[in-house]
């Protein structure tokens, strides 16, 4: 799954944006995709789009791929559709939230408000890359600079 939500980076990447991709699946179906888009000048995260177009399909029973590890909102999100588990490739440690979701203790009442099993570090080495190729060709602003730190590491 996580090698589809790098195809859809991918054709991001392509159109002169970020490489985040994300797929939702149901059953064994790719229900929604998208990638994250900044070319209108609003940062608009690619999990969220694709959450939001497979919820308007009434698709049940989701797990979503990622090829960056989700951050608080995107986890927010997945929690009230209802997403079950969560894959993504590469950990992104200024704003990623599988450490939130892992320790996730809901409260008293709320039984029915779970956080998703998250499995990371799918095929990191190989985003590692995607976005080394993303920095290697976009000009030099804020998200390219953030997206470098996951390159280096700094």
């Amino acid at each position: 799954m996580v090698l589809a939500a790098m195809e859809v980076a991918d054709e991001g990447m392509a159109q002169g944006e970020l490489p985040i991709g994300a797929v939702v699946v149901s059953g064994d179906e790719i229900v929604a995709r998208a990638y994250t888009r900044d070319s209108e000048g609003r940062l608009k995260h690619a999990d969220l789009l694709a959450m939001i177009e497979a919820d308007g399909k009434g698709a049940r029973d989701l797990r979503l791929a990622v090829n960056l590890e989700p951050c608080l909102m995107c986890l927010g999100a997945a929690m009230s559709l209802g997403v079950k588990e969560i894959f993504y490739g590469l950990d992104s440690p200024g704003d990623g939230a599988a450490a939130t979701a892992r320790s996730w203790a809901p409260g008293p009442g709320m039984g029915w408000y779970r956080a998703p099993e998250v499995h990371g570090g799918i095929r990191a080495g190989e985003v590692r890359e995607q976005f080394r190729r993303y920095c290697g060709q976009a000009p030099d602003t804020a998200l390219r600079r953030w997206a470098n730190t996951l390159v280096t590491g700094t």
